[in-house]
């Protein structure tokens, strides 16, 4: 249910209905994290402007991951006694912050600095807007199902995740000033998502807590699920992070596919797929829905290395698009597994733990990726990386459905 304003000052601020923020607070949702793509097709520009090499890019990506992780361990609990409210406006503040710095200091240092405050912001809100939404859809409604938020959160986050690399490309394509006009336009987005967030009712009675980082607990019974859906959830994440830092280099390096169109549509079309897949079989079994995630990711990464070794431009995009089908599947069942495990007083710190883990898997994987590729041609190290993944992906897979058979 909704609680009253804590501050008179607050109380004078007209707050929206909650049926209408809860559409509000999930376009917001979608807006910040659709922010965070935003540079997926612009890297090779910069790269090409000023010269840096390809492992420079993923050192660039993962100052997100980092920023990501850093603020989910410290921050993204705290909306929980805070408010969600003040973390969101918080949070969105952060990103606006990282577009001024991608507009005023376009060099690899400013890069570097933009992309892990943007990770700092994504962090607070994730859980806050995620939880916001919850409480929001079930406020004068007793009893209602909370499929919907779920679902609402899920397009909202991976949705956002898939729409910013589309905006940016089309935007770099065709409007002046590609390294410019996509970091305005989110600027302009930015301001009036946390307008829309300042009118949002309170849903968390403020209180007075001593603050603590958040507590990263592993049941001791059930340690072997959560690690096998630790393990899936760490391969999901490698692949969002190798079609969010380096699909536009290899589809101009490799594939001789220069639009930054393709090199926005493509990750696009891979975070689409991953949003819509855990929408459509959300009802499925989650036996049945892990070995199909397992299948379709074993599959789609088998048609990338294919397609690198054949040159194969349709190829590559279909293997993306039948994996990130099996990533989104794969990561909603990872999180299934590791909540059923936990007990419900840390059911809390569990997901946590697993999304530290996902995030640890965007960002190590890409890494290494991009540290091969200093010393190895583009062909191998795709191939090395699809088939490094595959393995993980059939092994946890597999100790997570024979440890589950509903």
């Amino acid at each position: 249910m909704l609680v009253p304003d804590v501050t008179p000052a607050d109380a004078r601020i007209p707050r929206l209905p909650a049926a209408a923020a809860f559409w509000t607070t999930a376009a917001v949702f979608l807006a910040a994290m659709a922010f965070t793509t935003v540079p997926t097709p612009l890297y090779a520009l910069y790269q090409s402007r000023d010269g840096f090499p390809t492992w420079l890019t993923t050192v660039i990506f993962a100052a997100y991951a980092v920023g990501v992780a850093v603020s989910l361990y410290l921050v993204g609990h705290v909306s929980d006694w805070l408010g969600r409210r003040p973390l969101a406006l918080a949070a969105l503040a952060a990103e606006v912050v990282a577009a001024v710095l991608f507009l005023v200091a376009p060099s690899v240092p400013g890069l570097l600095v933009a992309r892990l405050v943007t990770g700092l912001g994504v962090g607070a809100l994730t859980a806050s807007a995620t939880a916001h939404l919850g409480e929001l859809w079930r406020s004068g409604r007793p009893g209602r199902s909370g499929a919907v938020p779920a679902a609402v959160a899920v397009v909202a986050n991976i949705g956002g995740l898939g729409i910013g690399p589309l905006v940016g490309g089309v935007l770099a394509q065709v409007a002046p000033a590609p390294l410019v006009t996509p970091y305005a336009l989110s600027l302009v987005v930015l301001v009036l998502a946390a307008v829309a967030a300042l009118l949002a009712p309170e849903t968390v009675e403020r209180t007075r807590r001593p603050w603590r980082p958040q507590r990263l607990a592993v049941p001791k019974e059930g340690r072997a699920d959560f690690s096998a859906a630790g393990a899936a959830a760490f391969a999901a994440f490698a692949v969002f992070g190798l079609f969010s830092a380096l699909a536009p280099t290899f589809l101009a390096g490799e594939f001789d596919a220069r639009s930054r169109l393709v090199a926005g549509a493509v990750p696009f079309g891979v975070f689409a797929v991953a949003a819509v897949a855990q929408i459509v079989l959300a009802a499925v079994p989650l036996r049945a829905r892990l070995l199909t995630a397992v299948v379709l990711m074993v599959a789609g990464l088998a048609g990338l290395a294919v397609a690198a070794l054949a040159v194969v431009l349709w190829l590559f995009v279909a293997g993306g698009l039948v994996a990130g089908a099996g990533v989104g599947l794969l990561f909603r069942a990872s999180l299934d597994v590791a909540g059923g495990v936990a007990e419900p007083d840390t059911r809390g710190e569990v997901l946590a733990a697993m999304f530290l883990l996902a995030y640890v898997g965007l960002t190590v994987p890409v890494l290494a990726v991009g540290l091969a590729l200093a010393v190895a041609p583009a062909v191998p190290v795709l191939v090395a990386f699809s088939a490094a993944v595959a393995v993980v992906v059939v092994v946890a897979g597999a100790r997570m459905v024979g440890r589950r058979t509903t």
